[in-house]
């Protein structure tokens, strides 16, 4: 699970024993280079002697409760975590490192009051959802859980964890629709990590599920189905019909640049929609095929094809990566159109 507690590297200067006399500041930077270094009990005395300091401090605070956690002294953790989250300045990093205490003794009622609470005083925290919709499902209650995610897409667009998430989730219960397109949501807003490259192979992989013959007319009609959903299938299902071979990065380009073209031209006004815009700038530009040769990297992309192209467009792929490294995907607020 990913943690945004910041291990901010620091110089260890002098000794825990001289700490008393040592800066706040200094305490928290030393502590956090020896937690670096997994000397969790020296960090913890560091930490301690910071939170004597400056007891209205809740970086320490929850930079020592995430120590404890880290140590596995899970008891310690709850109760200084009990302590933070009291406090009114408390933050949503502050409920999320204790729900991660209590994830870890699998105290899932006690959690789940947490989350309850955080989103009480936070309700559009995109990470609160998403560590609630992780809850659920550690509880084995994924209707739950794909409830949890799809809130915190609707209240925090740009938060990635919830598309991840949901895109999991739909791509193991048959909507390999919603999974393609929340999981391109989640690859342009979390591009370069590992789980971002490690999903490539997943997104693949569903969107051969997906052009199977007759999925798409059996979205269409299912239970739950959104007007959205059924536009942009219409559109997706006209583009498949001149699909014919193996589902290949190629083929997929082809396919989806004419879905792009019907769906400017006929649903765009009516459901406004930041990746579809986004993938039409990049067709009208003629980064497309960049764009699918990053999206479906190798090992999924062809290493061979991928070069051959490559070096007959220089100034695409260039183009494109400059692109790519100069902009942040963000989703205007309203453009919710899945529900659960």
């Amino acid at each position: 699970m990913k943690i945004y507690i910041l291990l901010i590297a620091g110089l260890l200067c002098g000794n825990i024993l001289s700490a008393q006399t040592t800066p706040t500041k200094q305490l928290q930077d030393n502590a956090r280079t020896l937690l670096q270094q997994g000397d969790f009990d020296n960090a913890i005395k560091a930490l301690e002697t910071a939170r004597l300091q400056d007891p209205n401090s809740l970086e320490v605070m929850r930079d020592l409760c995430y120590t404890y956690f880290l140590k596995r002294d899970f008891a310690k953790a709850i109760e200084t975590g009990k302590i933070m989250v009291a406090r009114p300045d408390a933050d949503q990093q502050s409920f999320q490192v204790l729900g991660l205490a209590y994830k870890a003794v699998a105290d899932y009622k006690e959690a789940g009051k947490l989350y309850r609470q955080a989103l009480r005083k936070f309700p559009n925290s995109g990470v609160i959802y998403n560590e609630y919709g992780e809850l659920s499902a550690m509880d084995k209650d994924m209707d739950e859980a794909i409830a949890q995610w799809e809130k915190g897409i609707e209240a925090d667009p740009n938060y990635s964890g919830n598309y991840y998430n949901a895109a999991m989730y739909y791509s193991r219960a048959g909507n390999p629709f919603r999974a393609v397109v929340y999981g391109e949501i989640f690859l342009n807003q979390e591009s370069f990590t590992t789980r971002a490259l490690e999903f490539k192979q997943t997104l693949f992989d569903t969107y051969k599920t997906l052009l199977v013959p007759g999925t798409i007319r059996s979205l269409q009609g299912a239970k739950g189905a959104t007007a959205f959903e059924k536009a942009a299938l219409e559109s997706l299902g006209k583009s498949a019909n001149t699909m014919s071979g193996v589902v290949s990065v190629e083929s997929l380009a082809n396919l989806r640049s004419q879905f792009l073209l019907d769906w400017i031209q006929e649903k765009q006004k009516k459901y406004p929609f930041r990746l579809f815009d986004h993938l039409h700038y990049l067709l009208t530009n003629k980064l497309f095929d960049a764009y699918h040769y990053w999206l479906f990297a190798p090992p999924v992309a062809n290493e061979n094809a991928y070069q051959a192209w490559r070096n007959s467009h220089t100034k695409e792929a260039d183009a494109f990566k400059k692109l790519q490294e100069s902009m942040i995907f963000k989703i205007p607020a309203g453009q919710y159109y899945f529900g659960q």
